[in-house]
């Protein structure tokens, strides 16, 4: 096996470069695995423009990662090489009492209050836009005979926006309405998602005509993100407004939406960190209806990684992938920073 190996390094505030580094070393508990896939993610954007001071410039970026198991650790047991695997998307100790409750997500010994929540690849640990990734055992699972390129991005794309809707399943009835504003990397998932395993009507949002054709043809009410879009909503829900609401941007204009279309007693969930926000006042007069439910959602748990694999092995879920060669990561970041990319973007090794 070779000694060094190619990764995708932040280097500087908006900069990354293809650098040569050594091939890990793994521990008594961990797995090196030789990387298939490595996701992109508008997060990667958001952490490559955190300055030159950043803690996290030298790390190899990306957080979606599939690969095949490579070397095994002395300790390490139930895994054999080659087998393809999902690397987590979030660090968990896997004892704590969020944990044991099922809540790894909110880990409270990796967490705690931190409000950039968990470590995960690429965030606070090198990460899979590289040759390999050494993972501890505890953070991978088997991807079965998925094709472990394109099954990268489950580990996000998939993942976050099926804890969001996890988390208001028991309103998605088959009369209920959920908007979803964004169909880019998570939104186009959770709109597959939300066909896959509710009946309810879907109304989603987005400003690009080809992702508004995308929703149409799954079966959504495609309708433009202007500034007529919550008052066509509300139209459509006779004056009610939404049950859901689903926002994978969070830029100020969706999060003016999410707030102007729920219903009273609806629920709303604040996926993407686009930098909008909203004034809630503790009044009578306030503008939000009363008994909104409204969630910052952030990642999900090592359950709902398996749910999300295994939608995608009953061909309930198939992610948009654009596929490009690990020497030309710095074009594929151009590309989604420049928003050509439909779906979700790969590197491949």
């Amino acid at each position: 096996m070779a000694t060094t190996m190619r990764a995708v390094t932040f280097v500087r505030n908006d900069t990354v470069e293809l650098q040569e580094k050594p091939v890990p070393q793994i521990g008594s508990d961990e797995v090196l695995l030789k990387v298939s896939g490595a996701g992109l993610c508008h997060s990667d954007i958001s952490i490559i423009g955190t300055g030159d001071d950043s803690p996290l410039i030298g790390f190899t970026l990306g957080h979606e990662v599939s690969g095949t198991i490579a070397e095994i650790g002395e300790n390490v047991t139930g895994w054999s090489l080659g087998d393809p695997v999902l690397v987590s998307l979030m660090r968990s100790c896997g004892k704590c009492r969020e944990c044991l409750a099922g809540r790894d997500n909110q880990c409270e010994v990796i967490t705690g209050r931190s409000p950039t929540g968990p470590i995960s690849p690429g965030i606070g640990v090198d990460g899979g836009m590289a040759d390999y990734i050494a993972v501890s055992s505890h953070h991978i699972d088997p991807l079965g005979d998925l094709d472990p390129v394109d099954a990268a991005p489950l580990a996000d794309a998939a993942l976050t926006p099926l804890h969001a809707i996890n988390s208001v399943r028991d309103r998605l009835t088959g009369d209920a309405t959920a908007v979803i504003l964004g169909l880019g990397g998570l939104g186009h998932v959770g709109l597959k998602i939300l066909m896959a395993i509710t009946g309810s009507r879907i109304i989603a949002l987005d400003t690009d005509d080809e992702k508004l054709s995308f929703a149409a043809e799954h079966g959504a009410t495609a309708i433009r993100s202007d500034a007529e879009a919550a008052d066509k909503i509300l139209e459509l829900t006779d004056g009610i407004g939404a049950d859901v609401v689903l926002d994978f941007v969070g830029v100020q204009p969706t999060v003016d939406i999410a707030i102007g279309v729920v219903r009273g007693g609806g629920a709303i969930r604040f996926v993407g960190l686009g930098g909008g926000s909203f004034d809630y006042e503790a009044s009578n007069g306030a503008d939000l209806p009363w008994c909104v439910n409204i969630e910052r959602a952030y990642g999900g748990t090592r359950s709902e990684a398996r749910e999300a694999i295994a939608l995608a092995q009953q061909d309930k879920i198939a992610l948009e992938v654009t596929r490009y060669s690990l020497d030309d990561a710095l074009t594929a970041f151009d590309d989604l920073r420049q928003g050509r990319i439909q779906g979700r973007g790969v590197l491949v090794p």
